[in-house]
């Protein structure tokens, strides 16, 4: 069994993930208690019970890594060799950390700081994305790319599968793309819930304060193969690919199938959803095994399956 870990990333957020986690587990417990300390808020009680703030991205970003990595410890001495960790986006940063890169407590705090950073750009560059489901996403490009020759501000923002690229931009130009893709065949697009257009070149502010923030930041040494979205490759320089990874697109899609391509046959996710197993239907063959970590009842599924039962 070749085991890869999978860490939700922003927009997988609901109202009391891991409530009950954090009643019957104890170390997931203790995680989300630490980063609470570290955030100088209570994640329970302030974020995860409040939708309002849950769907803003200063608070979901650290929400979320505490919660996949709070899993990731309720399980750690049962996963035995890990052979590899992908994350998508903000997941990288629980990827990065259980791979040793960040230690915990650096992690969250770079992630309030990074939430931050996206929030404010966000606001002041208001963006639309849509999730478009097309086999030819070089025809996606294309449009795009014409319609940026043309002045326009649209761009391919995530490569989630080899038929979902979800683009972004500002929400006139994306509307004006969404036309030009129906015009071109294209006929399942889905406008999709959030406060900016991530991984575009929109975001470019709060990309240039994360470099900044990172300059000095220590960064430990991987102690497992980790893919990143940025480039579709393994991580060799984390520094320079989490500064680019803001205004760039996602390539989970290619990560994905390098981590599969190595030989990866069980795939757990852990986070409040199981977005990135229901990608991996759509990359990996049928006889990978995927499993995802959300509530206590998934908890004690893959705990069993971990130990042979």
């Amino acid at each position: 069994m070749k085991i890869g870990i999978l860490m939700s990333g922003q927009g997988a957020q609901s109202v009391g993930m891991g409530q009950d986690l954090y009643e019957q587990v104890p170390a997931y417990r203790e995680a989300i208690d630490q980063a609470s300390a570290v955030l100088g808020y209570d994640l329970m009680t302030e974020v995860i019970q409040n939708d309002a703030k849950l769907q803003q991205t200063r608070f979901a970003q650290p929400a979320i890594f505490a919660m996949s990595m709070g899993i990731h410890r309720a399980l750690a001495d049962k996963l035995g060799d890990v052979n590899s960790y992908l994350g998508l986006s903000l997941g990288e940063y629980s990827a990065l950390t259980a791979a040793g890169a960040f230690d915990f407590e650096q992690a969250v705090a770079l992630l309030k700081d990074r939430g931050a950073y996206m929030q404010t750009a966000g606001d002041q560059n208001p963006g639309k994305m849509v999730a478009v489901m097309h086999d030819d996403q070089g025809l996606v490009a294309e449009v795009l790319a014409s319609l940026r020759a043309q002045g326009k501000r649209v761009y391919p923002a995530n490569y989630n599968t080899f038929a979902q690229l979800v683009i972004g931009g500002i929400a006139a130009d994306v509307d004006e793309a969404v036309a030009k893709l129906t015009e071109a065949g294209v006929t399942r697009m889905i406008p999709l819930p959030v406060s900016g257009a991530f991984h575009t070149p929109l975001l470019d502010q709060a990309a240039v304060s994360l470099q900044a923030r990172l300059a000095d930041e220590p960064i430990g040494t991987l102690q497992k193969t980790v893919y990143s979205n940025t480039t579709g490759q393994a991580f060799t320089d984390v520094k320079a690919t989490l500064g680019e990874q803001i205004t760039h697109p996602t390539y989970f899609a290619q990560a994905l199938q390098g981590m599969l391509n190595d030989g990866v046959d069980v795939l757990i996710e852990f986070g409040p959803s199981n977005t990135l197993i229901k990608f991996s239907k759509k990359i990996g063959g049928k006889d990978i095994k995927r499993y995802n970590v959300s509530d206590v009842a998934s908890y004690v599924a893959v705990l069993n399956m971990l130990k042979g039962e």
